[in-house]
């Protein structure tokens, strides 16, 4: 299992490529956000042009050309957030956040320690922590990214054919390009989905889901076929 199994790291984030090796497991990108960030020369002290006063920044956040502000959301850095991102009322970005161009970061959705490639939607109400969201991803309503087992023990990922130890204690999901979790979904913390992937509404899924495939509440840890 390694990261190009499951993204096509983009142009626009070049800056960041030596950092996230494509032959590595792909939760192992979750220990280099934060060097990578580490890596950028700082960002300008002055605040950015036409950000509305309700909106919060503290500390070390690249904010790029036409990035959508509301009126307010509290951004803490590192953050190097794209062009084009919309940021929407209550966001709460509280550091080691990447965000790739296009994407939207919804109303009252917290994101903390995760890559977000380009075109990505977690547009209402969800928790995206310790996770990757491969390109054109999206999150429905309510979707939870869950990054802490109850017993706060190391995460381990479970496929069919073996289980792999993180040495994480913190990990949530790695959704492919193109996955797709529905409203209210749960990902249980080391949730791996495949590309073009999709976890039905309500469902509580853990453990490894193949691309091309669904998983359903009454069935979730079982995938079926996914329709071209």
């Amino acid at each position: 299992m390694k990261a190009a199994d499951f993204f096509t790291f983009p142009p626009s984030l070049a800056p960041f490529l030596s950092f996230f090796d494509p032959m590595v497991e792909p939760w192992a990108w979750l220990r280099t956000i934060a060097p990578a960030l580490a890596s950028l020369p700082p960002p300008p002290v002055e605040r950015p042009a036409g950000v509305p006063a309700g909106v919060h920044i503290e500390g070390a956040v690249w904010i790029s050309p036409g990035v959508k502000f509301p009126a307010y959301a509290t951004l803490i850095g590192p953050a190097w957030i794209g062009p084009g991102v919309e940021i929407r009322p209550g966001a709460f970005i509280r550091g080691n956040v990447i965000v790739g161009p296009g994407c939207v970061l919804g109303n009252s959705c917290e994101f903390k320690n995760c890559l977000l490639l380009d075109g990505v939607q977690v547009p209402h109400f969800s928790y995206v922590g310790d996770s990757i969201l491969g390109n054109k991803a999206h999150l429905g309503a309510g979707a939870i990214c869950s990054n802490l087992r109850l017993d706060q023990q190391p995460i381990h990922v479970r496929t069919e054919q073996k289980s792999y130890s993180t040495g994480l204690r913190k990990f949530g999901a790695i959704l492919g390009d193109a996955a797709e979790v529905g409203c209210n979904a749960v990902l249980n913390p080391g949730s791996v989905l495949g590309p073009r992937a999709l976890v039905m509404p309500g469902t509580v899924f853990t453990g490894y889901l193949p691309a091309d495939t669904i998983a359903r509440q009454r069935a979730a840890l079982s995938h079926i076929p996914r329709r071209a």
